[in-house]
């Protein structure tokens, strides 16, 4: 372009030499190069019908509904939970007071692992970062005047969310709510856990079955409630680039679709329930261009790959929570910025769903103040700052779109390469995408030391005296001994025979090919707990042994 090639000679040359720029080279925080200027020759085969369309239409590029926030804002949802189901309870309704539009529930790591809050290895963990769940005594208690017709709630399950679900439907039932009506997700991405985060319990293959069950007995029983969110998040969490959050992400999506499909379901019956959650980190025009790119790439896979012939299955709908490994213990008060800026990201990426992090979460779980202020970020966006009055605003800046084509790029040479490995299971199971995660956070911790990436407050602009963080939320550790006496409680009152009959049925459905969900409804109904639940499916399928 002779145009750019002038400017950069008569006039940017001569500015760089009286005032050099700051570093020698640009980059996003995935080392992607920025170049000084983009203008319409980093566009030159851009073509708008084929890479962006319009918002509402394939490839979806530009927002999955016509009107965006137009028409609704994005679900407000602030995760949390912790202690009992009585402290969380409370939380969620003063969150519900404050404006907050959809429940989002943290589960402690026994509940996430399968074990009751009496077993040994739950010790010292039981409500700790999340609301313990042991029986529907708890989940009764944890949605305690709160309508299950009225709100959408999201859950953070993966290995035990056929349990969690079945509990959620069974509070529905006692709150007169039929099944068919309740809307929320369950996270439900068993993949992700062998590649980033660890709460596993069975070995892949009985883990894919369970959540095909679920898949299969939701579109009947449970047609508004998503049944996985498909997770980048805890990726990127690790240390994974925007291109490899995208990429390994809908690897994962591509091997859950492909089991359903070989269990015999039809795409276009379950594909408009599956969900994505996206990590949104600090680069604002690469976290952005993300979100359109996924969406981009994953319409493709629906409707070129599986043949799916509904507009419904070829939209990426996604969550999105801003990013927990960004959050700094020094200077705390920080962090409110970084989240304000990353749920810009996340709101101009076309977000239907947000989590605002607290300022205080690197400390402590947040106190009422801190998740307030959280909320109020995003409320303040939506109602102040201008940028849900039109769709998609940013499209068409050359930046953004060469940013946008470059993550497309990467992102499906990375699932080119996950599917030569065999597809995603193959591929966790070989290593590979924890592998070039591993390589990615061990990069970009080298560039924190070096001073090559400025973590404001921790290697610049660094206090000598930090201040006094003030209150942080403790979790009272007396809570796991009343939480165990209710636990025996609960053992002592219940029909023993009833419980022995619904784990029977449930080993006989779990080793026959059978759906397992209606065993596990009628288990949970019986107060059967969590635990023992868990044991029973351990009994056939096994545990997940690292190599």
């Amino acid at each position: 372009m002779k145009e750019k090639a002038r400017w950069e000679k008569e006039t940017l040359d001569p500015t760089r030499e009286k005032n050099p720029e700051r570093k020698e080279e640009f980059k996003t925080i995935s080392w992607t190069p920025l170049d000084t200027l983009y203008t319409p020759e980093d566009l030159e085969d851009f073509d708008y019908a084929r890479d962006l369309g319009f918002p509402g239409e394939y490839p979806y590029t530009r927002g999955v509904r016509p009107s965006m926030y137009r028409g609704r804002l994005w679900t407000m949802r602030q995760y949390a939970g912790f202690g009992t189901a009585q402290e969380s309870n409370q939380r969620y309704r003063y969150l519900l007071d404050q404006g907050q539009t959809g429940l989002s529930v943290a589960f402690d790591l026994p509940t996430q692992m399968g074990y009751d809050s009496d077993h040994p290895m739950s010790q010292g963990e039981v409500g700790r970062v999340g609301v313990a769940i042991d029986s529907l005594e708890d989940m009764e208690t944890l949605f305690s005047e709160i309508p299950l017709d009225k709100v959408s709630t999201s859950m953070t399950i993966n290995s035990t969310a056929s349990i969690l679900l079945s509990l959620y439907a069974e509070v529905g039932v006692l709150q007169k709510v039929e099944a068919g009506k309740l809307r929320g997700t369950i996270q439900n991405d068993v993949l992700k856990e062998y590649i980033a985060r660890g709460t596993y319990i069975f070995p892949p293959a009985p883990s894919m079955r369970i959540i095909t069950d679920i898949f299969a007995y939701c579109i009947d029983e449970m047609p508004l409630f998503n049944t996985i969110s498909i997770s980048g998040y805890h990726m990127r969490e690790a240390g994974s680039t925007a291109v490899q959050e995208v990429a390994f992400t809908l690897s994962n999506g591509i091997a859950y679709v492909q089991a359903a499909v070989d269990k015999g379901l039809d795409v276009d019956g379950f594909a408009a329930r599956l969900s994505f959650f996206f990590n949104v980190h600090n680069d604002f025009l690469e976290e952005i261009a993300k979100f359109r790119a996924a969406r981009k790439i994953w319409a493709d896979i629906m409707k070129n790959r599986f043949g799916a012939k509904k507009p419904a299955s070829w939209m990426l709908r996604f969550h999105t929570q801003t990013a927990g490994c960004s959050l700094t213990a020094q200077q705390p008060e920080n962090n409110v910025v970084r989240v304000a800026i990353q749920a810009l990201a996340a709101v101009l990426g076309g977000t239907q769903s947000l989590h605002t992090n607290s300022r205080d979460e690197a400390l402590a779980l947040p106190t009422e103040e801190s998740v307030r202020i959280a909320l109020r970020t995003q409320q303040l966006i939506a109602c102040e700052s201008g940028v849900t009055g039109t769709v998609d605003p940013l499209a068409g800046s050359y930046a953004i779109e060469a940013l946008t084509r470059n993550i497309e790029s990467g992102a499906r040479d990375y699932i080119r390469r996950v599917d030569e490995t065999g597809g995603a299971v193959n591929a966790i199971e070989a290593g590979f995408q924890q592998k070039e995660i591993e390589e990615s956070a061990y990069r970009y911790q080298m560039d924190v030391e070096s001073g090559e990436q400025i973590v404001v407050g921790v290697n610049a602009f660094i206090l000598e005296k930090e201040e006094h963080h003030g209150k942080l939320l403790r979790v009272d550790p007396a809570l796991e001994k009343a939480q165990v006496q209710k636990l025996t409680g609960l053992k002592n009152r219940r029909n023993s025979k009833d419980v022995e009959a619904a784990l029977k049925s449930l080993e006989d459905a779990a080793k026959s090919d059978n759906n397992v969900m209606p065993a596990i409804r009628d288990a949970v109904r019986k107060y059967v707990t969590l635990g023992e639940i868990s044991d029973a499916l351990r009994n056939v399928f096994g545990t997940f042994k690292p190599g």
